[in-house]
Formats: C-alpha cells, sequence, structure tokens
C-alpha cells in the first residue's frame, strides 16, 4: 500500500490522542520536537536543553544543532507537550521557537514507509518532510511545483516534498510557506530518520 494512502487513524496519533506505552509497561513516552528557526547562531544547545528540563521532560537530547530536541516525558497530547516546551523557553532562553512535537514511534513508522517510494525523484534532489501543527484545511491541488522543487504528497499533517539544491537558495521553503503558512517546520528525511531512534 503507497505510504500516503496508510491508515488514517494511525496517522492521527499525533496530533489528537495521548499516545501510551502501558501494554510495555513503560510510564512514559520518548518524543521528537522540531524547532522553526533554530540555528548554532541564535541558540545554543546546552540552552535549549536545559530549557526542555526545565519543561520537567527528562533524557533530553539534542540533534544536529539545527532545532531538534528528543526527550521522554510522561504520554500528554501533542500541543500540551508542544506549550510546556516553548513556556520553558520563554523562561529560560527570554524567547521561544515555535515547537511542533512528534511521538518517536510516529516518525520512525514514517520513514519505515518509505514516504517517497511512490514518486520518481532525481538522483540529486533531496526528500524533505515538512511537519504542519494541524492539518491542513484547504484543498491543495498536487504536485505543487516552482522550479526544481516541488510539493509532492500531504498526508494529515505531514507535508512530503523534494528539491534540487541549485545557485537560486531553498525555493522549497518559499514554496511551502505559499502554500501552508509559517506555522511549519521542515527536516531533510534523513533528520527525521535520525531523530527517531534518538
Amino acid at each position: 500500500m503507497p505510504t500516503l494512502q496508510r491508515d488514517r487513524a494511525v496517522r492521527s496519533i499525533a496530533i489528537n490522542t495521548t499516545a501510551t506505552t502501558t501494554t510495555l509497561g513503560a510510564s512514559v513516552q520518548r518524543y521528537v520536537a522540531f524547532l522553526r528557526g533554530v540555528s548554532p547562531m541564535n541558540c545554543k544547545m546546552p540552552e535549549l536543553k536545559r530549557s526542555f528540563e526545565a519543561a520537567g521532560f527528562v533524557d533530553v537530547r539534542t540533534l544536529l544543532s539545527s532545532g531538534n530536541v528528543a526527550f521522554s516525558a510522561s504520554p500528554a497530547v501533542v500541543p500540551e507537550l508542544e506549550a510546556a516546551a516553548e513556556e520553558a523557553m520563554k523562561r529560560v532562553l527570554g524567547k521561544a521557537f515555535l515547537t511542533i512535537v512528534r511521538p518517536s514511534f510516529f516518525l520512525r513508522s514514517l520513514v519505515e514507509g518509505a514516504p517517497f517510494a511512490e514518486f520518481a525523484l532525481s538522483a540529486n534532489a533531496k526528500p524533505v518532510v515538512t511537519f504542519l501543527r494541524r492539518p491542513h484545511e484547504g484543498v491543495v491541488a498536487l504536485p505543487v511545483k516552482q522550479g526544481q522543487a516541488a510539493i509532492l504528497g500531504l498526508e494529515g499533517t505531514e507535508v512530503f516534498s523534494a528539491y534540487v539544491p541549485d545557485e537560486k537558495g531553498p525555493i522549497f521553503m518559499t514554496l511551502l510557506e505559499r502554500t501552508f503558512g509559517k506555522d511549519i517546520t521542515t527536516r531533510t528525511l534523513e533528520t527525521v530518520r535520525k531523530c527517531s531512534v534518538a
């Protein structure tokens, strides 16, 4: 079954339900927070880690210095975790970055499902995943293309795109923001894979 046709009930866990691990006997759930606009120039990773710990999260790890934070917490709905992280950043950093959280098991399922397998990508194309805070309400006629960038798929709160790097810079980001607004954050598929197992 193509990835974009997978069971919507499973995909909706990322936003609408409380993910539990009681069947495994665990009292905490592993999550990944993707922050928008973070770089080593505007946020030091040790301070970012400390802000997540101040939110009450444990086993906190920052990855790749680009606003990716893996952490463990008592099972909760995603918006509550996002709000807690942003509030803690305000206290510790004096500012907050837009935060989008996904359960780690959800990310692993996404990656293992090979979401780009049904698209004919060129050898030098980079697949990227964009995370939305809420499912997009409008109708998007896919694919949406501009230059060597294309939005290929939309499923729930995840957008699947690809681009070929060139001298014009990240055109794909402009394309994504024009289509879905700025309350989004984007990562390469490889970064999502690394975060899913952190």
